[in-house]
């Protein structure tokens, strides 16, 4: 198994400036406000040939039982439990705190191997290392996330942890093909996507339960659970496997309306949840049974139908409502997400785990449709079997005329068509096309985007 490497300390040293830094991303959103990350972010990267995996936590207070701060310390306590080496970031601006004591407590406990690294070191004198000392974790190793001063050395000793018998650095860099330059020889990401993973974005409103879902398909408290409005701040992706289909999970923050958006981290945020409905293959749009649909998650769906993303709807709270409540539910549904008809809806509770089993079916099935390959023979019969059905309007003196069809992409399902003057095709005859093709070739859980291309007469002459 790869390697684990966790970033841990008191809120605000850096650490997520450090993750983005190891890594070269800037996956890990970084703002100077305390407790900004909350869950755990992982990333692959490697150095000098060695991989492994960075975890970036939120501010670690090993003394706070109760409230966010408690959730954040037990990710923090999970991330080190799983991890090879533990990096301690502490703050040379700051100096010591009580908190660094603490922490550098609970990590000689764990009996985990411990470097300690002191940021925002850069223009400070090494003296200012000294009060370092105290915390009894060995040398004090000054480096600066956000320049780039001591992040090398920092590596050097993490891969020399996670291969204590290896052979010198530069060595190995010469039999990995030239990696002794040390501009090559920067962290790079590793690529975890594959054509077989899909990319499964959970979305919706604040509070309906996103992070609870996540907790229930994969089994364990991955990101932080708490009934507290914005408790998600990043997009955390979590990988799973479930009856042998890997999964990438992306738990996004709650999206509100844009006028309720001040905070600077907040519009971050929501800038993340964004990006991740766009890199997604399919999106569970999460909703909250015992409030109805609101014009909110009717905005969600519209951005991620505009996105050509394959949804499937979730009622989440279902077992919190009465057959009254239900029926008013079921009514709104109706009437304020008719768009989305193609998609797949079910009723659960994350809580309970009730009905995931049949959302995941419904997932695989809307991926399977995105990414169909459908044949131009099929697609011309079909679209001659429409036009046969319901012929296209008269546009004045002109019928526009569809000759045939081939498929122009893939998530989502793009089919062309050629012929005579389409662009006098009507929306109403598009929106006919597109619901005749899902029907024909069971498009379940995709949107489907029809295009025309209209053919040049050579003989008609330009007035």
């Amino acid at each position: 198994m790869i390697p684990v490497v966790a970033l841990v300390g008191r809120p605000n040293v850096g650490k997520s400036t450090l993750f983005n830094r190891i890594t070269r991303s800037r996956d890990a959103l970084v703002a100077n406000i305390p407790g900004l990350t909350r869950d755990r972010h992982y990333a692959k990267t490697q150095w000098e040939g060695q991989p492994f995996l960075v975890v970036d936590t939120g501010g670690f207070e090993p003394v706070v039982d109760t409230g966010i701060v408690a959730e954040m310390a037990k990710q923090t306590r999970q991330a080190i439990a799983e991890s090879d080496v533990v990096v301690f970031l502490t703050d040379a601006r700051t100096g010591l705190a009580p908190q660094d004591q603490h922490i550098a407590a609970y990590l000689r406990r764990t009996g985990k191997p411990v470097l300690l690294a002191v940021n925002k070191a850069e223009g400070l004198p090494p003296t200012a290392m000294a009060e370092f000392h105290e915390l009894g974790l060995g040398q004090p190793l000054a480096v600066s996330a956000a320049h780039g001063s001591g992040v090398g050395s920092l590596l050097d000793d993490i891969t020399a942890l996670l291969r204590p018998e290896a052979e010198p650095a530069h060595e190995e860099a010469v039999d990995s093909g030239g990696a002794s330059d040390p501009v090559a020889g920067e962290a790079e990401v590793l690529s975890a996507a594959t054509a077989r993973v899909i990319k499964l974005a959970i979305v919706g409103r604040p509070n309906v339960g996103k992070s609870t879902l996540v907790n229930a398909l994969v089994g364990e408290e991955r990101v932080i659970a708490f009934d507290q409005p914005g408790t998600t701040r990043d997009a955390i992706e979590v990988p799973f496997e479930r009856d042998g289909v890997e999964y990438v999970l992306i738990d996004t923050a709650g999206l509100r309306r844009k006028g309720k958006v001040f905070e600077t981290i907040e519009k971050f945020s929501v800038l993340k949840t964004l990006q991740a409905i766009e890199s997604a293959n399919v999106v569970v749009l999460l909703l909250d049974a015992s409030e109805g649909v609101s014009d909110q998650d009717a905005h969600i769906a519209g951005f991620a139908v505009e996105s050509g993303r394959a949804v499937v709807v979730a009622a989440n709270k279902w077992d919190k409502v009465d057959a009254y409540q239900r029926q008013l539910f079921t009514n709104s549904l109706n009437e304020r997400l008719p768009f989305l008809s193609f998609a797949r809806q079910h009723e659960i509770s994350a809580l309970s785990r009730k009905g995931l089993g049949a959302v995941l079916k419904s997932v695989n099935e809307a991926y399977k449709a995105a990414f169909t390959k459908l044949s131009t023979p099929r697609l011309t019969r079909a679209l001659q079997e429409a036009v046969a059905f319901q012929q296209p309007p008269r546009a004045g003196t002109v019928r526009p005329k569809l000759r045939y069809a081939h498929q122009g992409g893939q998530n989502p399902p793009v089919i062309v068509i050629h012929g005579n003057a389409l662009d006098r095709v009507p929306n109403s005859y598009t929106r006919y096309l597109e619901s005749r093709f899902s029907k024909v070739f069971k498009l379940s859980g995709t949107p489907l985007r029809v295009e025309y291309r209209s053919s040049h007469n050579p003989y008609q002459s330009e007035r």
